[in-house]
């Protein structure tokens, strides 16, 4: 069994080094006894970062899910099962990771709040993210409305805290969002990680996130593109960064 300790870690941004054992190998990644490693997943990119291994340098590229965490490393030859291998995470991106997925939270909420607008699909990444609504009337969207929901909630220091909490709770509570999704979470899965923005957002996420929305730059919707069928697909970046 391979430790995941990204779950565990809260907040999701300055991964510490960690070392492991190389417990098996693809034709192209190694797989860990245990990793601190962000898999692709949920909108979120996978951490990349480098390994040393007896003195010797590799970067591996984006970490992958599934049963198991994947990293993939240009050199598989150079590593044998069994290895003891230490692990330095890109801590720049995984903070930036972190940083725009507590935003997408803090967007998706209130645009639900504001106009029931439903999240029905999101991507992540260090320069922008975008987001696709689906909402009862498109004709109600308002880019500065939910900018200026948005910087007020990322000017309140706002706690951002994980649960976990069972599947039953999680689906019976009357404050939680994006529920939906829940089926394609395996059902041999009985606890849920859970993402709190107090008083804004409250849903299952595996993703990794900042203590507190003070630690978000302010935003600026960069575009809107209509998606057909009741959709706009919005994309924002951090203000400091528009160009």
């Amino acid at each position: 069994m391979q430790e995941r300790l990204h779950m565990r870690h809260h907040p999701g941004t300055d991964p510490l080094p960690f070392e492991a054992s190389i417990i098996d190998k693809t034709e192209d990644s190694l797989i860990l006894s245990k990793s601190f490693c962000y898999p692709r997943g949920g909108g979120q990119p996978g951490d990349t970062g480098i390994f040393i291994n007896d003195g010797k340098k590799c970067g591996f590229s984006e970490a992958l899910g599934g049963e198991f965490i994947r990293h993939p490393v240009n050199e598989i030859s150079g590593f044998s099962v069994g290895d003891e291998v230490r692990c330095e995470i890109d801590i720049d991106r995984r903070n930036r990771h972190a940083k725009m997925h507590t935003t997408q939270h803090v967007v998706s909420a209130l645009a639900d709040d504001l106009w029931g607008a439903e999240t029905v699909g999101n991507q992540i990444s260090t320069e922008y993210t975008r987001i696709d609504f689906l909402f009862p009337n498109r004709d109600e969207y308002d880019s500065d409305s939910l900018t200026e929901a948005v910087n007020t909630v990322i000017g309140s220091d706002t706690s951002v805290k994980v649960h976990e909490w069972s599947r039953d709770f999680v689906k019976d509570h009357e404050h939680m969002r994006h529920t939906k999704f829940m089926d394609r979470i395996p059902s041999f899965i009985n606890e849920l990680r859970v993402v709190e923005i107090d008083g804004i957002d409250l849903c299952p996420c595996a993703g990794t996130h900042v203590a507190s929305t003070s630690d978000i730059d302010p935003i600026v919707i960069t575009n809107v593109k209509s998606k057909g069928a009741g959709k706009f697909r919005i994309t924002y970046q951090f203000e400091n960064e528009n160009i």
